[in-house]
């Protein structure tokens, strides 16, 4: 899990590249929760609450940028 401060360090290029990776992730680990070979269930909820996290920071890459 990234530190919020690497995440505002982080460009929106960057954020949106880390987004996807962890959304292919993400699905990766829903299909192993399908298939029963999870060793840690609660990372579905960790994933998706980065995933989020991420998001936020992007908006506000891009409310920054139009403020501009």
């Amino acid at each position: 899990m990234a530190k919020k401060v690497d995440l505002k360090s982080m460009t929106k290029a960057e954020l949106i590249v880390k987004r996807d990776e962890m959304k292919r992730k993400y699905m990766d680990l829903r299909f192993q929760m399908v298939l029963g070979h999870v060793e840690n269930p609660m990372m579905k909820k960790t994933m998706r609450r980065e995933i989020a996290r991420l998001n936020t920071f992007i908006r506000q890459k891009e409310i920054a940028e139009q403020a501009k």
